[in-house]
């Protein structure tokens, strides 16, 4: 254990606190600054098992541990000092909450005696994350006699994080000291100081694929709806739920967060364009299924939950979580598996017309795409979408701000066998936090990454860029300067202006290059798509480029719509 933190019985429970952590699996700690916390920076900034980063600003903190969290599948922990500090988390903390991403809140705070006082920097900490958080614990003082207790609170904290995926939060008092001053006791960690905290596995129910495909043996007009999903093993994952739609002879409408989208040769059984093609009202009523299984979470897509809000089908709904996963609020049959479970499984595969009309239905709106945006010389923003899937590096993991982006990336990306790896904060749908997310997950991935982000959802975090000297990783932000909130010319609220310009569409003029410039990032901005395309064919090895496109909202949302109505 390190001279500082044997100097005090503060410095030495953060120590504690640390090596704990780690031996639990903890391998990265986001530290922002504070002087409550000063035992707990202290303690995991000298563990050298674990990786420290410090982020000034908490809110950025959250998400880009978040980031993180996604791409690893375990856990990340979160230190801040007293006071409002917290509060900030409070954005990341909701998307972990619905996104089902672990994360473990370290709160500093006044010891008892210092609440309620007008103590300054002393706020309620208790339950600051209500009902957002999987559970939740305050900490004893620090007490050497207490060490068990400690240990096994953080163990459990380990647990529930990780077993129910979610953000999970403890509060730490500490009274003065706040430095490592030396107290005269003799702090050690030894074998009667800390006991080894194994890690604790978790059983999954073991479901045999053949009992569903059973229960659905007569149902030929079946649907596999793959939601979006965040897989550490995103091939496995793709292979379990081919399997199934093999076996049953079902399509897939996949979600474009969902594996099954970017793994393995699946334009036989994968619908990427199913939004397009429900758009017809017509045709929709003939493609209704008798059954549908759906993986995860629904697909965010307005079209399809209001074409299945409509149906009357029997529905299973596959995940090992037991949250409600249905915003529909239909009968439904829950199984808690994986579909990594299905993946070994030989299978014998089926074809059905219902199959064959789908498949039909979807190549018609893909070359419809392919011939729209083959002659499209503007800069159209649902053409980057569609360019990406075609010259990004094979491999590549790519973040996507909520709002307009991941819509188009809904709309026009198409399935493909090039292995991305995707993630957006869909749990929530918000657009705060969106560049410290995804500089968490590139840099979790291991590997150069791509943000595609509208203007307001960069701009609304670009304190994101603080961390850029301590970030490890290659991001490419690709932002796609539309001057204002592009969504909102889809509201009605769009045809009364005023107020919709300035208060909706929220246009806020700022020069990239010059954010760019003041925190040293190369910056770009092409003016046609082989310009573009020479930028994006190969990524840089390592820190952070903005590569900006310059769109026209009104004419974009005009050319959707004629596509749609095509």
């Amino acid at each position: 254990m390190h001279e500082l933190l044997r100097s005090n019985l503060n410095f030495f429970w953060g120590g504690v606190i640390a090596e704990t952590l780690s031996q639990c699996g903890i391998k990265h700690v986001i530290i922002s600054p504070g002087s409550r916390s000063a035992p707990l920076t202290t303690g995991f900034a000298l563990n050298e098992k674990i990786k420290t980063t410090p982020v000034l600003d908490e809110r950025s903190a959250a998400f880009y541990a978040l980031g993180l969290a996604k791409a690893s599948g375990l856990p990340v922990a979160l230190i801040c000092t007293s006071g409002t500090a917290a509060a900030n988390y409070l954005p990341a903390v909701i998307e972990a909450r619905y996104a089902r991403v672990p994360l473990i809140i370290l709160t500093a705070d006044r010891p008892p005696e210092l609440r309620d006082c007008a103590a300054g920097q002393a706020i309620d900490q208790q339950k600051l994350f209500g009902d957002y958080i999987h559970w939740y614990h305050e900490l004893a003082l620090p007490n050497r006699a207490l060490l068990p207790y400690m240990q096994k609170s953080l163990q459990q904290a380990w647990r529930k994080s990780l077993g129910c995926g979610g953000p999970v939060h403890l509060n730490i008092p500490f009274r003065d000291p706040l430095a490592p001053v030396v107290d005269g006791e003799t702090w050690e960690l030894s074998d009667d100081a800390i006991r080894a905290v194994h890690k604790e596995t978790f059983s999954k129910r073991n479901v045999d694929l053949d009992s569903i495909l059973a229960d659905q043996s007569s149902v030929s007009r079946g649907l596999v709806i793959a939601g979006p999903d965040i897989s550490t093993a995103p091939k496995k994952y793709a292979r379990g739920v081919l399997n199934l739609a093999k076996a049953l002879g079902w399509p897939i409408l996949a979600d474009t967060l969902s594996p099954m989208r970017h793994h393995g040769r699946m334009d036989e059984w994968v619908i990427a364009h199913y939004d397009c093609v429900l758009r017809d009202l017509e045709l929709s009523d003939t493609l209704k299924p008798s059954a549908v299984i759906q993986i995860g979470p629904l697909p965010t897509c307005k079209v399809l939950r209001k074409w299945l809000s409509d149906l009357n089908v029997p529905t299973s709904i596959i995940s090992l979580s037991l949250d409600n996963l249905d915003p529909l609020h239909r009968p439904a049959n829950y199984i808690q598996a994986s579909p990594n479970d299905f993946a070994t499984h030989e299978v014998e595969p089926k074809r059905s017309d219902f199959l064959e009309i789908w498949l039909n239905e979807n190549r018609k709106v893909a070359e419809r795409f392919e011939s729209a945006f083959g002659a499209c010389d503007e800069l159209f923003e649902g053409k980057i979408s569609w360019l990406l899937e075609k010259h990004l590096p094979e491999n590549t993991p790519v973040f996507v701000a909520s709002s307009m982006p991941v819509r188009d990336v809904e709309f026009f990306w198409p399935a493909n066998d090039k292995h991305f790896r995707f993630a957006a904060n869909r749990g929530a749908n918000g657009i705060d936090g969106t560049l410290s997310s995804a500089m968490g997950y590139v840099e979790g991935c291991g590997q150069p990454g791509v943000l595609l982000t509208g203007d307001l959802a960069f701009l609304h975090d670009q304190n994101g860029l603080l961390m850029a000297p301590e970030f490890e990783g290659s991001l490419t932000v690709i932002v796609i300067n539309n001057n204002g909130g592009g969504i909102f010319e889809k509201l009605e609220i769009s045809k009364f202006d005023p107020p919709f310009e300035q208060y909706f569409a929220t246009p806020q003029n700022v020069d990239l290059a010059q954010i760019s410039a003041s925190h040293n990032l190369r910056h770009s901005a092409p003016t046609n798509w082989d310009a573009f395309i020479s930028e994006i064919k190969s990524l840089p090895e390592s820190g952070i480029r903005i590569i900006e496109l310059k769109t026209n909202r009104k004419e974009d949302m005009a050319f959707r719509q004629k596509l749609f109505k095509k």
